[in-house]
């Protein structure tokens, strides 16, 4: 980035970043500790992870306030204002995937401990273990102001739509091969949306660093795969 004049704008821009930081780390180990808590049935840390959003919401509200103001006392231009302005997008992602992964926790809850039959989990283990590559790496983007490591998870979020319909399929067949699977899997559904979300929210941080870096938009469409609507009509034809 440019160097600065003043110096208080640039320390302005490094509590940004500063807070991005930390509620990448937050949000990092919600999910981690989300899918845990969900795969084994662990009700505390299921608590402890619903419990971990209020900061992250703290934080989003604390950069959006910082960023307005950097805005409005030091009237940026170019790379300078789409660094505050990439923020409040960043932060706004970063808080839609604590949500998300609070949701998750929440459903650990509903299910109240019962451990998941590790055949049907696996699909939603594997998601995750993606998706949140792909959070650190879109994060990791963020921090260097890396458009290639950005754009490669832009890129690999069709692969993330792709699996979350073969979950949705896989489900859908152990419901109707055994109603007694309906209620984990359902849960399950739910929790694989989810992740799936969380996916798009990378996505969406990868295109905010490209515009950072280039002040340009990515110019060709999003990748989707997501063709789980097919399969509900599949399924019930």
């Amino acid at each position: 980035m440019s160097e600065h004049i003043v110096s208080s704008y640039d320390n302005d821009l490094q509590g940004l970043r500063r807070r991005i930081s930390e509620m990448g780390g937050i949000a990092e180990k919600m999910l981690v500790d989300a899918i845990a808590a969900l795969l084994r049935g662990d009700l505390p840390l299921a608590q402890t992870v619903i419990a971990s959003d209020s900061r992250l919401d703290i934080l989003q509200r604390e950069i959006e306030e910082s960023a307005i103001l950097t805005i409005a006392r030091r009237q940026p231009l170019a790379v300078d204002l789409r660094e505050t302005i990439s923020a409040i997008r960043v932060s706004g992602d970063v808080e839609r995937i604590g949500d998300l992964a609070k949701n998750i926790a929440k459903r650990a809850l509903a299910i109240g401990g019962q451990l998941q039959p590790q055949k049907i989990a696996a699909g939603v283990q594997h998601m995750s273990d993606l998706v949140l590559a792909q959070l650190k790496d879109v994060l990791d983007a963020y921090a260097q102001q890396d458009t290639v490591k950005a754009v490669d998870v832009w890129r690999r979020d069709g692969a993330i739509d792709a699996l979350y319909t073969s979950v949705f399929r896989e489900l859908l067949t152990y419901m109707m091969e055994d109603p007694r699977n309906i209620s984990f899997c359902t849960h399950l559904l739910f929790c694989a949306k989810n992740i799936e979300r969380i996916g798009d929210h990378t996505t969406n941080i990868a295109e905010t660093v490209h515009y950072l870096v280039t002040g340009e938009n990515l110019a060709i469409d999003r990748p989707k795969n997501d063709r789980s609507i097919d399969a509900t009509v599949g399924a019930g034809a």
